[in-house]
């Protein structure tokens, strides 16, 4: 992904710098062939550069790009399990995920980590945003996704003859397990996404309090990938399997929903981040109805986002790390949506602006392993910026209105914004 040449001032505003520190209110960013060489109060920058380009952030704020630390670039209008992997056919998707891309990047959201991709999609898409052939977040790719056989994503029928694996490859035991990490190692992977547990929406079989994979499956995974350099992620509700993913070594746990002390003492002995998404429950309690969720589904969303919200306060507040991102491409819950995320944060989980802040920069950059590159305004990153018009910190649900983004930069080159 290119550089900007030359330098570039945004001045006039607010300066979240992503770290959890208070704002800079009359604050100014220094950027210098793509990279940050000053960031903090006007008076007391150096001298500027007479032929830097200027950006006015109009009183408002200048924050770094965010995360989504959850996307999945292949979803579209998904109104049920199916819609996933037989949807539409692989030319299709591959369109649909580049717009996806390209709408996450107009949203603010300057990097993402997918969290699981039809046929591998995620990992060209990744290697054509990083050659500036398309636009998109900086991204981190998982392609496929493991599950064991008959769990949350063995939807299929057997007498269909199509099997599933141009979204899930499904494991019966430790050694099928370890063959599917070496396949997905061979896609060129960063991340392997797996199922330990199921979710509501599979009431009957798979529902959020029951397990997708055995313990020795998921050590497996989690040997052969470590092995070959990847981190190892999972879809976890049920107590028993986030705990069963601590124990076997995970590097993250998405959703981490129903978290008893022992398996909370275990997350931050080990410092794991969870990715709640939570959004996604509240979306299908308020819209399933219209698209015709049985209400022992809507039952299961509703458990699950108040087990969910209950577990994320309890893991900041214990000084946890949480990332935000979730679940978008659903009919209800939609790519576009995903500053939904932070504002519900805020109003419904109960946790404060600048906290959902940090872990929609600093923590999700730590989450894609740059945060040495990214995630927060310091000297000697990149300049992945984004200058909102509006104070973020006040009303953080600014941040779903693009017409209030002034400028959205991947290394100090504006990409959307009013001023693209």
């Amino acid at each position: 992904m290119q550089s900007a040449t030359g330098q570039t001032v945004i001045r006039n505003g607010q300066l979240v710098d992503g770290t959890g520190a208070a704002p800079v209110l009359d604050g100014l960013l220094l950027i210098e062939d793509g990279e940050i060489t000053y960031v903090g109060s006007a008076a007391a920058a150096p001298a500027l550069p007479q032929n830097a380009a200027i950006i006015d952030a109009n009183g408002g704020t200048i924050m770094p790009g965010l995360v989504e630390a959850h996307f999945h670039p292949t979803y579209f209008d998904v109104a049920s399990l199916e819609d996933l992997d037989i949807k539409y056919p692989v030319e299709y998707v591959t369109i649909l995920a580049a717009c996806n891309a390209k709408l996450a990047l107009e949203c603010g959201y300057t990097s993402a980590r997918s969290g699981g991709s039809l046929f591998n999609i995620d990992f060209w898409l990744k290697k054509a945003i990083e050659n500036d052939l398309v636009p998109g977040p900086r991204m981190a790719a998982s392609g496929r996704e493991i599950c064991g056989a008959g769990g949350l994503m063995d939807w299929n029928p057997e007498f269909r003859k199509i099997g599933m694996e141009g979204l899930i490859l499904l494991v019966s035991g430790a050694d099928e397990a370890r063959a599917a990490v070496r396949k997905l190692v061979k896609d060129g992977v960063e991340w392997v996404k797996t199922y330990p547990t199921g979710d509501a929406a599979a009431p009957d079989t798979n529902d959020h309090h029951t397990l997708c994979m055995t313990f020795e499956e998921m050590h497996a995974v989690v040997q052969t990938a470590h092995n070959h350099k990847l981190k190892v992620t999972g879809h976890c509700r049920a107590t028993a399997g986030i705990k069963n993913a601590l124990l076997a070594g995970y590097d993250a746990i998405e959703h981490g929903t129903f978290m008893d002390d022992e398996t909370l003492d275990l997350l931050l002995e080990r410092d794991v981040p969870v990715v709640p998404a939570l959004y996604f429950e509240q979306a299908s309690i308020d819209l399933g109805p219209e698209y015709g969720m049985s209400q022992a589904v809507i039952d299961g969303h509703q458990e699950t986002l108040e087990g969910g919200a209950e577990s994320a306060r309890r893991i900041l507040a214990a000084g946890g790390r949480l990332g935000m991102g979730g679940d978008y491409g659903f009919a209800w819950n939609p790519h576009g949506d995903y500053a939904k995320e932070l504002d519900f944060f805020v109003k419904y989980v109960g946790l404060k602006p600048l906290e959902v802040i940090t872990c929609a920069t600093k923590t999700g950059s730590e989450i894609l392993g740059r945060s040495d590159e990214f995630g927060t305004l310091e000297a000697g990153k990149l300049a992945d910026v984004l200058v909102v018009d509006g104070d973020v910190v006040a009303d953080i649900s600014i941040l779903q209105d693009r017409s209030r983004f002034i400028a959205v930069m991947q290394a100090g080159i504006t990409k959307a914004g009013r001023t693209a």
